[in-house]
């Protein structure tokens, strides 16, 4: 897949999916404006472009709009907070939707608005967002739940534009942010890390979690011109987990 004529916006760039994504578009030959909050991060990263913001900032989407020349759009910061479902407080509910939901919703209005025909935006959504087996997560999934339904809803709007919106649902990848939920569900259960790593990987009918860059090669693939007739599609990246 040549991606050498795009300009891609890649947030969450810093770290696990995101910097997995903006490192294969990279090599694709894309032209990368990475975008996170975390510095340090993004100086470590080889990009065309680098720019510290946080995406529930109300003046990061126009201000990404505002960069000329992009063609396409890759939503992959996101946050989760491990509680057990009656502890879920308020704070917990709006801090996750405020990063995972509504950051999205309005970087996608923004930026898809100077989208070309032929432009594409990804979201990166979740396995969790399909079923509610990690209980800890509720709202985490309640969050990826939504990105999936808004996926659909720009996909239907754009289409006649030739402005693709499609999303990738990710099951157990090897991030920073699978160790957080390891050692948190297995703080909030009372058992150890290595019990509840064993049995996440048991589920997976392939035997393993996955590396970034495995997710990070179906998010080009849903950028470049080999998947010009799919739109508003949530792609299973789950070594068989989720099959629907």
């Amino acid at each position: 897949m040549e991606l050498h004529r795009s300009t891609c916006i890649v947030t969450g760039a810093a770290s696990g999916i995101g910097r997995a994504v903006a490192e294969r578009l990279t090599r694709a030959g894309a032209r990368v404006i990475a975008v996170d909050r975390d510095a340090a991060g993004l100086a470590t990263l080889a990009a065309a472009a680098t720019l510290v913001a946080d995406v529930t900032d109300p003046e990061t989407p126009a201000a990404l709009a505002a960069t000329g020349g992009v063609t396409s759009l890759v939503n992959a910061a996101g946050i989760i907070r491990l509680t057990a479902l009656d502890d879920v407080s308020e704070d917990d509910w709006d801090a996750t939707f405020a990063v995972n939901a509504r950051a999205p919703f309005f970087l996608t209005q923004a930026v898809g608005r100077i989208l070309p025909s032929g432009g594409a935006v990804v979201n990166v959504a979740s396995g969790a967002g399909k079923t509610g087996a990690t209980v800890e997560a509720a709202v985490y999934s309640a969050t990826k739940a939504a990105v999936l339904s808004m996926t659909r809803t720009f996909a239907a709007a754009w289409a006649r534009r030739g402005v693709r919106v499609n999303a990738v649902c990710p099951g157990v990848i090897e991030t920073p942010m699978n160790e957080t939920v390891l050692e948190g569900i297995a703080s909030i259960r009372g058992v150890p890390r290595e019990q509840v790593e064993l049995a996440r990987n048991a589920a997976i009918p392939m035997g393993r979690p996955a590396a970034p860059g495995e997710v990070a090669d179906v998010v080009a693939f849903l950028l470049s011109d080999e998947s010009g007739y799919m739109t508003g599609q949530s792609i299973n990246v789950t070594g068989g987990t989720i099959t629907y």
